[in-house]
């Protein structure tokens, strides 16, 4: 019986994530202004356009 003998190589790999406060603050802001405009679409629409039907 014999024993093979193996050259093993390992890569380490550093995975840095990059977090910017700022991107995720302005992403907040703007998705924040989507949802205001849409509920006050849903409360125009309720408070003045509905009742006229």
């Amino acid at each position: 019986m014999s024993i093979e003998q193996r050259n093993v190589e390992f890569e380490q790999h550093n995975v840095e994530k990059k977090y910017d406060s700022s991107l995720v603050a302005s992403t907040f802001i703007k998705y924040a202004a989507y949802v205001l405009i849409f509920f006050g679409v849903l409360y125009f629409l309720a408070r003045y356009i509905i009742p006229k039907f």
